[in-house]
């Protein structure tokens, strides 16, 4: 499945890297849809499952170049980068737009999985009675996901670990957001707020050739806590595409109709006309996180007013999420054809 690129299909891998670590971020959307619908998730997968005991034998020979063409280097290496500067550019700015115009951005990714959904569900050719009852299941159980109400925050090191292994299933599984799990588990601001920003943090100080990071115990405990979770979502990556591609290979159709009626299902969590519920402290008070902000628990989803300018702007974004995926899944299927 490795195959030679040219300069500009390497650009645009970082892009979709980008548009992966943007997308796991946000509660609701799932980085394995970018790959779905851009057209390289099943070489993601392959790649991944790549990583395994020959390759780890590879790397402890010193035959790094073997190695690096064993796991499709190239293709990892410039997605996991595009992931990264995400984390600390792309997600910044979604962060600012949810923050001026949270409607819109919902009702954006409302559309972009409304087009997800058309995309994956227009290839698929083979529902029958199994596959329509594995659909059904995805969808109650996407739907169920979404009005659970979530943890309290814990930041002991074993459950830190066990976040990253389930968190990251966003990325290899279309339509499970990786980050309305760690809502549901409590460690969402920790773990993609609170300890991002360390790192960014640390590391801008160090540039600067500032190491009083050091003597800060909450910064070295944070950086910790950052530390077991990436290796978490680390050994979840790899065991979970191990797993997937194991059940894509002997259940393909069933496992597809799972996957079209759980990004159906979480249609429910982008559902852009809804309200916060706040976390509260035992005063009755907004509990707020360590950057001062509020704490969201869950959201309550109300009917638009259709009276309103606001919900018809709203509703022209959710067909600008539409065209998005449309347009991607047409440039795909024109690349493809060359």
């Amino acid at each position: 499945m490795p195959r030679s690129r040219t300069f500009f299909d390497k650009t645009f891998l970082v892009i979709k890297g980008l548009g992966m670590g943007a997308a796991n971020k946000v509660p609701g959307v799932s980085g394995g849809i970018v790959a779905f619908v851009a057209g390289f998730y099943e070489e993601f997968i392959y790649s991944l499952r790549k990583i395994n005991l020959k390759a780890f034998k590879l790397l402890l020979n010193g035959r790094f170049g073997s190695f690096y063409r064993y796991v499709n280097g190239q293709f990892l290496s410039l997605l996991i980068f595009g992931m990264l500067v995400s984390y600390f550019s792309v997600s910044k700015i979604l962060d600012y737009f949810l923050d001026k115009n949270e409607l819109y951005v919902w009702a954006t990714f409302f559309g972009m999985i409304i087009g997800s959904i058309y995309y994956i569900a227009s290839d698929f050719k083979h529902w029958n009675r199994g596959t329509i009852t594995a659909g059904l299941i995805g969808l109650i159980v996407g739907i169920s996901i979404s009005f659970l109400n979530p943890a309290r925050e814990n930041d002991n090191l074993v459950f830190i670990f066990l976040c990253g292994i389930i968190s990251v299933s966003g990325m290899t599984l279309p339509g499970l957001s990786g980050s309305f799990i760690l809502i549901l588990l409590g460690n969402y601001v920790l773990l993609l707020v609170d300890s991002v920003n360390s790192l960014y943090d640390t590391m801008a100080e160090i540039i600067r050739g500032d190491f009083s990071f050091l003597e800060n115990q909450i910064r070295l405990r944070t950086l910790k806590i950052l530390a077991v979770f990436t290796a978490g979502s680390a050994t979840g990556l790899v065991t979970l595409s191990h797993l997937l591609g194991y059940v894509l290979k002997h259940y393909k159709y069933i496992t597809s109709a799972v996957i079209i009626g759980f990004i159906t299902g979480s249609l429910g969590v982008v559902w852009p006309w809804k309200n916060a519920i706040y976390v509260k402290d035992e005063e009755g008070k907004i509990a707020l996180d360590s950057n001062g902000d509020q704490i969201i628990m869950n959201y309550e989803r109300y009917i638009p007013d259709f009276s309103a300018e606001e919900t018809w702007w709203a509703v022209m974004f959710i067909f600008l999420g539409i065209g998005l995926l449309v347009g991607l899944e047409r440039y795909g299927k024109s690349r493809s054809k060359r």
